[in-house]
């Protein structure tokens, strides 16, 4: 799970960035009165995660003042318009995507296993998608449905509600992706030949999940596979793909980075992030990398191993804001790529009303009008789940917020909300603390006027269908797995406590020792004691890099996480939203 978008934060002024923006690889000459270079086009998507319907987030957009001003995006059949439109541009073309087009999916496409989803792509012109880790969420068997098509169940909810489902038409690659047998679980790379007026012109792609999904998926649903180092992994590809006529390479990864602004969709002002390592380990070849899994936006040049010749490096955030349109020039006589450059579109959709109030249309970028066929076979779906997604599930005093951009590894009000509940289904386990991971919480929960909510917010707050678990650890234990979310060793998360848990941190001391204070019912945690700990099963089970947990003792499993979040606010006739302390950072 990882955090959700930068852009609802301030962001930095353009003009700082425009060094960084829409970045040009070097240009080879071509001899003069050649004929002009031969265009592709490559359309980049990643980390869709079923947003069927407008997500009702902002990509925002700087004022020469400093202010800005939010953009509505998304929206499945605002993104087909989108992905049309740059295809108008490309007569030669080809759409891909990085991973994550399905699972932690709004209701309309998770309740049918993100059938939906996958159609949807189908009718996009989708060619080849990563496989990211969220599509390993419902087990590795059901991945190979939602690529062959067919009604086998093989989760607790019934495939083919709605209709017959005939797979995608596009291929998953798992280059780096193994069974027991040693075979890859899809093909490890694909090719795409175009016929243009100066003959066949092929691009080789290779795709591959990020190796540590073992990290972020139940053990359960990868029993039987092995994920394999992803620079390794892309180098061994990078011949074979030559050897079979590919005249330029893409990498489709489901990995990424951030950048240390938030104004410019097309920026990479001090570009950081678990990619940088793999793209400096790349041998000579790869042309570009399309890049997900952070739901940062962003335009890269990396030099690599070769500055002559840098890696184009791209992102398009999240749930289909944004659409990235690559163009590949190559010289007609030798087929050689001459020039690439990248620009992310903002795919404006309808305005809404949010926590900031109403985020209406601007005439500063172009706004796109929804695609009809897409919008009716999207309307199909949210009909029909629509007794759902609007039956009231509680009260609640005003919004509970999701941190966000650079704060979105801190939990928050929903975060402890999320623990409250969790701890009040459990009690009668004996359980005496709640936590949640705050990558795990999906958008902000905002009640209408009279404070009501409905299940359809509260499963897109929590869309993953995680049981809770309750299990044994001591003090000790509990101040180590806290340390585990504040160390420097993996993405920080400052875990969400329940009420009765306080915690103080502080960041400048070393890693490992950075827990100041830790009670629980006003009391210190005695290192050896045993306490009954409730949270996710994601958690349970070490995901996030919280190792800690799978050291527990008595596991017991009990209930579904929404399941306890609507048991809690219809609990009571108004649940306040937490504004307590639960967590302190010291110095910070």
């Amino acid at each position: 799970m990882i955090p959700q978008i930068k852009r609802s934060l301030p962001l930095l002024l353009a003009s700082l960035l425009a060094a960084c923006a829409t970045p040009q690889t070097s240009r080879q000459t071509i001899a003069a009165g050649a004929d002009a270079p031969i265009e592709i086009g490559v359309i980049a998507l990643n980390d869709f995660h079923g947003a069927l319907e407008p997500p009702k987030q902002s990509v925002n957009l700087p004022n020469p003042d400093g202010s800005f001003v939010g953009v509505p995006a998304g929206g499945a059949a605002w993104l087909a318009s989108a992905v049309d439109s740059i295809k108008a541009k490309h007569p030669n073309h080809v759409v891909v995507a990085a991973g994550d087009l399905t699972s932690a999916s709004q209701l309309a496409s998770s309740l049918y296993l993100d059938e939906p989803s996958v159609s949807v792509m189908n009718r996009l012109g989708l060619e080849f998608n990563a496989v990211g880790n969220h599509e390993f969420d419902r087990g590795w068997t059901e991945l190979l449905r939602l690529q062959n098509g067919g009604c086998e169940k093989n989760t607790r909810r019934a495939p083919c509600r709605l209709e017959p489902f005939t797979g995608a038409t596009y291929k998953y690659l798992s280059a780096s992706t193994t069974k027991d047998d040693g075979s890859t679980l899809f093909p490890a790379t694909g090719l795409k030949t175009f016929d243009t007026p100066a003959g066949k012109i092929t691009l080789g792609f290779i795709g591959l999940s990020l190796k540590t999904v073992p990290a972020l998926v139940s053990p359960d649903a990868l029993k039987g596979l092995h994920f394999a180092d992803e620079a390794d992994t892309i180098n061994a590809a990078i011949p074979k793909l030559k050897a079979q006529g590919a005249n330029a390479i893409v990498v489709l990864i489901h990995q990424g980075g951030k950048t240390s602004d938030f104004g410019d969709v097309n920026g990479c002002d001090k570009f950081a992030g678990d990619i940088t390592p793999i793209l400096d380990r790349l041998n000579p070849g790869v042309d570009v990398v399309v890049s997900g899994h952070t739901h940062w936006d962003y335009v890269c040049e990396h030099a690599g191993k070769d500055p002559t010749h840098p890696i184009l490096l791209t992102s398009a955030g999240v749930y289909g804001e944004l659409v990235t349109d690559i163009t590949l020039d190559f010289d007609p006589k030798t087929h050689a790529l001459v020039a690439k450059k990248a620009e992310n579109v903002i795919v404006q959709s309808e305005p809404y009303t949010g926590s900031r109030g109403l985020i209406p249309n601007t005439n500063r970028v172009p706004q796109f009008t929804p695609k009809p066929e897409i919008a009716a076979y999207v309307k199909r779906y949210v009909d029909d789940v629509a007794k759902e997604t609007s039956r009231p599930a509680g009260h609640l005093s005003g919004p509970a917020v999701k941190t966000e951009g650079d704060g979105s590894w801190r939990g928050g009000p929903l975060g402890y909300l999320i623990a409250d509940s969790q701890l009040g289904a459990t009690r009668r386990l004996s359980a005496q603390v709640g936590f949640t991971n705050p990558f795990g919480v999906r958008t902000s929960l905002v009640p209408a006027g009279d404070g009501t909510v409905t299940f359809g917010q509260l499963y897109a707050v929590q869309p993953f269908n995680n049981d809770l678990v309750v299990q044994t650890m001591t003090g000790a234990q509990i101040k180590a797995v806290i340390e585990e979310g504040l160390d420097d060793t993996y993405t920080q998360q400052v875990l969400a406590p329940s009420a009765n848990l306080r915690y103080s941190y502080d960041m400048r001391r070393p890693s490992g020792n950075r827990v100041v204070s830790l009670t629980l019912d006003g009391k210190p945690l005695v290192p050896n004691a045993r306490y009954r700990v409730a949270t996710n099963s994601f958690l349970s089970e070490g995901g996030d890099f919280f190792t800690e947990f799978t050291r527990a003792t008595d596991k017991v499993r009990s209930g579904i996480d929404v399941d306890a979040m609507e048991a809690w606010l219809t609990a009571v006739p108004m649940r306040a939203v937490p504004n307590d302390k639960r967590v302190t950072q010291i110095g910070g």
